[in-house]
């Protein structure tokens, strides 16, 4: 009976499970960038502040959520019959990926805690480097699903 749901609910889920990773690798992408010019701005000041609200704001209402939703409807999509072929290897290597894009979301959180109580001790150039890692891992991912290269 689920597995009927599912397959009818099949295309539905795949559209939510998209959009919600769109709105994941949004705040994925610009979150480090805010990190990057929170790290030119004094400690204390104003303009700190304001990115402490705006990195904070975005990890919370609309990265976390988007997190949750992907894996959510991801997790629906692997229950749906016949979706993965569980002999194909380009699973693993998607799974793989979004674990590691789920673990550097968890840097991230860490970081915007640093930020938040003042004790970030990382430079610029660090958050520029790390900026480009969900880039990299959404390709890895979108490849797999779309190319299933193995």
């Amino acid at each position: 009976m689920i597995q009927d749901f599912l397959s009818a609910a099949y295309l539905w889920t795949k559209s939510f499970h998209v959009i919600s990773m769109v709105a994941w690798m949004a705040g994925m992408f610009y979150l480090p960038r805010l990190f990057v010019y929170h790290c030119g701005v004094e400690r204390g000041s104003a303009e700190s502040e304001r990115f402490k609200v705006m990195e904070r704001r975005l990890l919370k209402q609309i990265i976390n959520p988007a997190m949750v939703a992907t894996w959510c409807f991801g997790l629906l999509l692997v229950a749906t019959p016949g979706v993965v072929d569980w002999h194909a290897g380009w699973w693993h290597t998607k799974l793989t990926a979004v674990l590691a894009m789920s673990a550097f979301h968890g840097m991230l959180t860490g970081w915007t805690r640093n930020f938040l109580h003042d004790r970030n001790v990382k430079s610029h150039r660090f958050y520029r480097f790390a900026n480009e890692v969900p880039t990299v891992l959404m390709f890895i991912i979108v490849i797999m699903v779309i190319v299933k290269p193995f």
